[in-house]
């Protein structure tokens, strides 16, 4: 159930506008942090490669433009694609290891054929989102995000020590602890208004440290193009899949998959950062978000460049700035396109020394990683949930590291598969969720029309029910009670959706288990979501309405409740105990 629980962090919510000057100063800083991960994981997949600098300018070029349009379609949201947040689109790398195999095997073109059709999986994945409910849980979303934040940082660390040879050996110390205590200093203690330009503060600050010991590439910055743009390096489309192609495709299907995972996880968690007054998960918004990294992912491919994800920093930085307004997401799009345009500005954003940006990124991931942690407990955990996340987490840490196997795995499909520890963390937190719906109790099902002619049969369906259950008397009323009021719940919420036959339906399904009973309410309808109404029935003085009265009902004799909002679909969950 939704807390009532007020986020004070947050100074302007999605739908609000802050000031010109704030906006841009946050979008500002967040481009700062990201472009330069954007741009850099094409250059690394293309030096890996051995691709040509023409190829490069192109990737680096796409990347920005499809970053920057994807970024600004989330923010807006137009029809089902995008969230309506502050959701930074970039490169993925995820799909390093499988792109770099593909342009070595087949060259630009095959990648790019195999991130067009890849991408049309997370279109159906976003479609059905609703159908795997039990599978991409809270748990399996806030254990990815953790595994992100623990599979990037071995990266960060490596790069807090990324200097030229003859370089002092103080200069990576003292550019990455300039940056790390001043960005944590004004995280910590700042006031609101000067916390919002704490990672633009500890990069100049980094920065201005690293200069005495030439750290900071000024003549890269020299040499870059003021204006440019690579049309001639488009390297293609392939309409005709060879052997490559083929062999390569399960690879880049399960890696879009995982990155879909991924978004699960970013769509969730970016609504929880991004309003004063938490509110239950809306999945139209996770559905959204989905639907754009899916359009992302298609753009990517028909421009030959990396595919597309959402970057987790979106949640940091929406809580150490305090700001989810979706105006910020628009102009951190923007920037990204005009970046695209201007090599010289993306130059002197590469040229930001790698232990400046390690030392942010750490403050940046490790509140990442304990967000990913709170979408684990905020769900409830019990042994099974605790041995998902525990499970998944470690294995993936393992695989990440090397440490389990890494003789037997080789560098085949099995090495490029498990080595990313996101990807064998994620598998085993599916099979894991997957494991526990097939081994749990058989359900019983009651299909009925959405009307008050459903009140009698669900009645009868409850009452035999918890007989079969061997229920008493006391604990058969009260399930039996929380059914009827979840029922009329039901039917007062106005602006409801009809089904395919002018009617709405409803799908009941029970199931004991908790030592008491699970209660799924299926329907299709587009109202409230009943979760935050009962999260906020403790600030309402009197009954407004005779809907108040089931509302107080079910919050009183119901141990949970839970409402999931998707694109024409309410699932209300309810566990009932069987004593007590």
């Amino acid at each position: 159930m939704a807390s009532d629980h007020t986020n004070d962090n947050v100074r302007y919510e999605p739908n609000e506008s802050p000031p010109t000057l704030v906006a841009v100063g946050a979008g500002l800083q967040a481009a700062v942090i990201i472009v330069a991960p954007v741009v850099l994981t094409v250059v690394i997949v293309a030096r890996i490669a051995e691709q040509p600098d023409a190829y490069m300018s192109w990737g680096v070029f796409a990347a920005l433009i499809v970053s920057g349009a994807t970024t600004v379609l989330q923010a807006v949201r137009v029809g089902r694609v995008g969230a309506g947040h502050v959701l930074i689109m970039g490169t993925s790398g995820a799909f390093i290891a499988v792109c770099v195999a593909a342009l070595v095997k087949g060259g630009p073109a095959t990648m790019a054929s195999l991130i067009v059709v890849s991408s049309l999986f997370q279109f159906a994945l976003a479609a059905r989102l609703s159908l795997l409910r039990r599978i991409f849980t809270p748990v399996v979303a806030g254990t990815v995000i953790m595994l992100i934040a623990a599979t990037v940082m071995p990266i960060v660390f490596d790069s807090l020590t990324d200097v030229p040879d003859g370089t002092s050996d103080a200069a990576a110390p003292a550019a990455a602890v300039a940056t790390l205590v001043v960005v944590a200093g004004l995280v910590l203690r700042a006031p609101p208004a000067l916390r919002l330009w704490s990672p633009v503060i500890g990069i100049v600050v980094g920065c201005l440290v690293s200069v005495p010991f030439g750290l900071f590439d000024v003549q890269a910055i020299l040499d870059a193009q003021w204006v440019g743009v690579p049309f001639a390096s488009w390297p293609g489309f392939d309409v005709t899949p060879d052997v490559e192609f083929w062999a390569l495709l399960p690879a880049f299907v399960v890696v879009t998959l995982v990155g879909a995972i991924e978004t699960i996880g970013d769509g969730v968690a970016i609504q929880r950062v991004s309003q004063r007054k938490p509110k239950a998960t809306d999945f139209r918004v996770v559905q959204g978000s989905l639907n754009a990294d899916g359009v992302g992912n298609f753009l990517s491919g028909i421009l030959g460049t990396l595919p597309n994800t959402t970057y987790s920093s979106s949640i940091s930085l929406a809580e150490v700035t305090g700001i989810g307004a979706r105006r910020v997401g628009v102009i951190i799009g923007v920037i990204f396109v005009v970046v695209a345009f201007f090599p010289k500005v993306a130059a002197l954003l590469i040229a930001i020394p790698p232990p400046v940006a390690a030392a942010y990124l750490t403050v940046l991931l490790g509140l990442l990683f304990v967000q990913g942690m709170k979408i684990v407990i905020q769900d409830g955990v019990d042994h099974r949930k605790a041995a998902v996340a525990g499970l998944a987490f470690w294995i993936g840490v393992g695989f990440q590291n090397k440490w389990i196997f890494p003789d037997l795995l080789g560098e085949g499909f099995l090495g490029v598969l498990l080595g990313n520890g996101m990807t064998s963390g994620a598998l085993v937190a599916v099979i894991m969720m997957v494991f526990i719906e097939l081994t749990s109790s058989r359900r019983r099902r009651l299909n009925v029309p959405l009307d008050s002619q459903a009140l009698p049969r669900l009645s009868e369906f409850l009452r035999g029910f918890a007989s079969s259950a061997g229920w008493d008397s006391a604990s058969g009323d009260r399930l039996l009670l929380v059914g009827e009021e979840t029922l009329t719940s039901l039917l007062s919420d106005e602006g409801s959706v009809l089904g395919e036959d002018g009617r709405r339906r409803l799908v009941v399904t029970a199931r004991s288990g908790g030592g008491g009973a699970e209660l799924e309410f299926v329907s299709a309808t587009e109202g409230e979501n009943l979760e935050d109404r009962l999260a906020y029935l403790g600030e309402a003085p009197d009954i407004a309405d005779e809907r108040e009265i089931s509302f107080r009902l079910l919050r009183h004799y119901a141990s949970s409740v839970r409402h999931q909002k998707y694109h024409g679909v309410d699932i209300v969950t309810v566990h009932v105990d069987r004593s007590g």
